[in-house]
């Protein structure tokens, strides 16, 4: 019964996937838009963040869109599909679960940020 609930499951995801795919792509918002150099600064302190993803995943998506919404050029780690980033996030952050923000201070800190409620708040206050 459980192979069949797993398998039930997984075909699920796969006819749902190029729909969602679809719909984080179409209902992208605009991003703000800023004087040159506050991009230029903007982009200096994203080179300090990286989002831990997974491509369907609707939390996910939610945070890519206020990533974009923000205009903020994060750079995504597929932690799906990409053992290296995968195996980043079990060790640094101690779980894999997405979306995982991972914030490096000026100090070399990092941070691992779950949630994408919290996650979203934290861009917000930080950028917007």
């Amino acid at each position: 019964m459980r192979t069949l609930i797993r398998m039930f499951f997984r075909t699920l995801r796969l006819v749902l996937m190029p729909f969602m795919l679809l719909w984080a792509k179409l209902a992208m918002p605009k991003g703000v838009v800023r004087s040159a150099e506050a991009q230029q600064k903007v982009e200096a302190e994203c080179l300090q963040l990286a989002l831990y993803h997974f491509k369907t995943c609707p939390f996910c998506i939610k945070v890519r869109h206020e990533m974009g919404r923000l205009s903020l050029p994060i750079t995504l780690r597929d932690a799906q599909h990409d053992a290296e980033h995968k195996a980043a996030l079990l060790q640094g952050g101690g779980k894999v679960q997405t979306p995982c923000l991972r914030i490096t201070g000026e100090d070399g800190q990092v941070q691992w940020m779950y949630e994408s409620g919290d996650i979203i708040d934290y861009l917000q206050h930080r950028f917007a």
